[in-house]
């Protein structure tokens, strides 16, 4: 007779890795919406609008961003890191409703295109591509890492 260990169901430090990847992901967006607000380390910060098009300031000097995207990405990684805390069910909601979001701004934002008025968060073509690789990796890691939370419950 053996006895399955915690880490059997991916259990790590009294939280599942659903939990710790939630966490993770909500750390992650949580900094890079910091960061969009550090001179420096966006390119040309004078130029850095509330929201629309017109906002060319740009994190890294190649993802465009406005004031209103890095309220956004602080938001959502906020909510990511609080909600994972709070249990492997929150937290794997959280990356399927955060990574369906992003797939859904990314499409938007290739939809209306880069110079349209429609582009309230100044999203830039690498932003959209990068939104919806982030967004599938999101629902994918909601999906994959869920299917021992019933498991772990018991």
């Amino acid at each position: 007779m053996t006895t399955a260990t915690p880490h059997a169901h991916g259990v790590h430090f009294g939280r599942t890795d659903i939990q710790n990847i939630g966490m993770g992901v909500g750390i992650l967006m949580a900094l890079v919406g910091l960061l969009g607000f550090i001179p420096g380390i966006t390119m040309r910060y004078g130029e850095l609008q509330f929201f629309g098009p017109n906002s060319h300031a740009m994190l890294l000097g190649v993802f465009q961003v406005s004031l209103l995207l890095n309220i956004v990405q602080l938001l959502i990684g906020g909510t990511g890191w609080a909600m994972s805390r709070s249990g492997g069910h929150s937290a794997r909601n959280i990356l399927m409703s955060f990574g369906a979001l992003y797939i859904v701004l990314s499409v938007y934002g290739l939809s209306v295109g880069v110079d349209s008025a429609a582009n309230f968060l100044s999203l830039n073509t690498l932003d959209n591509w990068t939104f919806i690789v982030v967004g599938i990796l999101m629902v994918a890691a909601g999906w994959m890492f869920s299917r021992h939370l019933a498991d772990d419950a018991k």
